[in-house]
């Protein structure tokens, strides 16, 4: 399945079947996370069959359902890039599980961070964490913004790829699904920038990893 097929087929998923993540699942994840810690310099861990983080009101009120693996992402409380990094290498994540067959839920606030079993380094934060495992359902697709309120570039002006790349920042998961970013064309040049809100820096890393992704363009 190519990239662009598992952004369209990922969704946020929050019932899971009470099933064991598989050995070989596991094993897997382990690769893909020690690899982005090394390029990242970040510490994403990931807990398996732990039921207390998400044993809150506010998971009940989300309907959480047999919520018991996650993906912890943790990192330097003092790097400006943190919440950005989190996100971009969490969403890397995210589509590999989707790859595997697995589903997941980006959690921001819904979940226990003092019950989560991580283990931080002195100076370390958890960001937030993704949901993982096997869900009763594929999840829905979430609506979008019209192309045209996120970024400077009319539909019928845009180059190939530039398009093919929109489309991907479209597919991207964001907080409360309020797309709060914008795309600039700047010659051969894509900024992309967050606005105000809750996790929108989280939010630009995982928008930046689906645009470079699907045009192998670095975005600034």
């Amino acid at each position: 399945m190519s990239i662009r097929d598992l952004m369209k087929e990922r969704h946020s998923v929050r019932q899971f079947k009470d099933e064991p993540i598989s050995e070989e699942h596991r094993e897997k994840l382990g690769e893909i996370i020690a690899k982005c810690n090394e390029e990242s310099g970040l510490n994403i861990q990931v807990i398996y069959d732990d039921p207390a983080c998400f044993n809150t009101f506010l998971a009940h009120y989300g309907k959480f359902k047999n919520a018991v693996n996650y993906l912890a992402l943790v990192g330097n409380k003092n790097d400006e890039k943190l919440d950005e990094l989190c996100g971009y290498y969490g969403e890397r994540i995210v589509l590999e599980a989707q790859g595997m067959g697995l589903n997941t839920c980006w959690v921001g606030g819904t979940y226990s961070k003092g019950k989560c079993k991580v283990d931080k380094e002195k100076g370390e934060k958890i960001v937030c964490v993704i949901a993982l495992g096997y869900g009763e359902t594929n999840g829905t697709k979430h609506k979008s913004k019209p192309v045209r309120k996120l970024c400077n570039v009319a539909e019928e002006d845009m180059p190939t790829w530039f398009k093919n790349g929109m489309v991907a920042a479209m597919l991207a998961p964001t907080a409360l699904n309020q797309q709060k970013f914008y795309v600039t064309l700047n010659d051969d040049e894509v900024f992309i920038t967050p606005n105000k809100g809750v996790f929108t820096k989280v939010d630009l890393g995982i928008v930046k990893y689906h645009f470079e992704t699907e045009t192998g363009k670095k975005c600034k």
